[in-house]
């Protein structure tokens, strides 16, 4: 693929829209589009350090129904041939088991490939940012 200054913005733009549908999907917990977007390899490390493949993730997603909303700040994307980096900050409002709802400030890393059917999450890591 040759790389312009038209190419570089429309697949940042495809990332972005990955990226809210991904948002959308946890808050709604639709799991056929998330299962779309993650890719058969996926490797997501959560706050706590407990990783999940792509089964176990949809599991914990439909089990703790978590998301009430989610807050993206200035995201940096990286792009290298099939595969890209995506970093910045998330807040995301999440119910808690008791019923309560509190804000959860994180940095995010997340990896994307493309492939046959556009650009799916292969890699997530969340850091919780305890200074925000």
């Amino acid at each position: 693929m040759d790389v312009t200054l038209d190419s570089i913005e429309r697949e940042t733009e495809a990332i972005l829209a990955v990226e809210r549908r991904r948002q959308h999907a946890l808050i709604a917990v639709d799991l056929g589009a998330l299962d779309a977007l993650f890719a058969e390899d996926l490797v997501h490390v959560h706050s706590t350090g407990r990783v999940h493949d792509k089964t176990a993730l949809l599991r914990h997603i439909e089990r703790k129904r978590g998301f009430i909303a989610i807050e993206r700040g200035a995201l940096t994307i990286r792009i290298e041939g099939a595969f890209a980096v995506m970093t910045g900050p998330m807040r995301s409002l999440m119910r808690e088991a008791d019923g309560s709802t509190a804000w959860m400030p994180s940095f995010v890393t997340q990896v994307l490939r493309r492939d046959a059917h556009g650009w799916r999450f292969i890699s997530f890591q969340l850091t919780v940012d305890r200074e925000a």
